[in-house]
């Protein structure tokens, strides 16, 4: 309702992870560095870790879309040949399961799915296991690197996650048949901390935690995501809405992008041209997970919200 009165194309703040929205700071660029050459080096598991918001289905997206640079879109679902930036000749299929809370058997019925495998509606599991063994070495002999990202990995099931390493155990003479990415909240390390799966935890030769933006990345963080959904100006939020922002969110992407959403809708009830302090903070107290060390007049702030919420889409309509 308000991109016309900032000269915006498109929102800017959408909880959508949308790649083109990527931002290089410096831990976010870590962890796709850090992926790229865990890739390349082709061993079996990477292990990237984050809280909750900052950011990890993103960061996977963007992984995926950049070994596919230069060819088809990865964003969607499914299997996607693709050469790695930078390697010519390297060549993945790539897998993306987004909920892998799956039994064992359900997983290997999805990752045949993902290959594009034609199977019998009753195939048993030895057969199944079989099946997807013949389908990763005729990839190998094809040149061809096989990656399957989860994302979620904290809900997988702990006999679910022992297949995966099982089917990592394939290899050749010189490398593995199988790559795994595992994304996930921070309970994914208790989870692998099961003695149950002690071997896989070993196999896990790269991993990185994603952490929130700094005081300084947020600035650019905004003033980035604006300018790609088309703002032409210098910047939407003033310099004490920014430090504001730092404060209730503690710079995690997802509480980023809430606020600054509901305070740009705020500051267009207003018919102002720049986020301030106050809409941030009128906008943080409308949103249950910010840090809440400004209570007191938290509840007035939701009431001023809600008000200017109504007047903004009134005018709008």
């Amino acid at each position: 309702m308000y991109l016309r009165h900032f000269g915006l194309r498109e929102a800017p703040f959408s909880l959508t992870p949308d790649t083109s929205f990527f931002f290089a700071c410096s831990n976010y660029q870590e962890g796709l560095n850090t992926l790229l050459v865990a890739a390349r080096n082709g061993e079996g598991f990477i292990k990237i870790t984050g809280e909750v918001g900052n950011g990890k289905t993103l960061l996977c997206r963007k992984f995926l879309a950049t070994l596919n640079r230069g060819q088809q879109d990865t964003t969607a679902i499914g299997t996607r040949d693709q050469t790695v930036s930078g390697q010519t000749g390297t060549r993945f299929v790539t897998a993306y399961l987004p909920n892998p809370y799956l039994e064992p058997r359900s997983l290997l019925l999805a990752l045949a799915d993902e290959f594009r495998l034609k199977l019998d509606p009753n195939v048993d599991q030895h057969q199944l296991l079989k099946e997807l063994t013949r389908t990763l070495l005729n990839f190998a002999r094809e040149g061809k690197r096989v990656l399957v990202c989860l994302d979620e990995a904290q809900a997988m099931p702990l006999e679910s996650l022992e297949v995966l390493r099982l089917l990592t155990n394939l290899e050749t003479e010189k490398r593995k048949l199988l790559q795994v990415v595992l994304f996930g909240q921070p309970e994914l390390n208790e989870r692998l901390r099961h003695h149950s799966i002690r071997q896989l935890r070993q196999r896990i030769s790269f991993q990185y935690e994603l952490k929130g933006l700094r005081r300084d990345e947020l600035d650019r963080y905004l003033r980035h995501r604006a300018a790609v959904a088309g703002y032409a100006g210098d910047s939407l939020f003033g310099r004490a809405a920014v430090g504001k922002m730092h404060r209730v969110t503690g710079g995690t992407p997802r509480l980023v992008n809430i606020v600054a959403h509901k305070a740009l809708m705020l500051a267009f009830a207003e018919g102002r041209q720049q986020v301030g302090n106050r809409h941030v903070g009128a906008a943080a107290a409308d949103t249950p997970e910010v840090r809440r060390d400004w209570l007191p007049w938290a509840l007035g702030a939701t009431v001023v919200v809600l008000a200017a919420s109504a007047l903004a889409l009134g005018v709008w309509l």
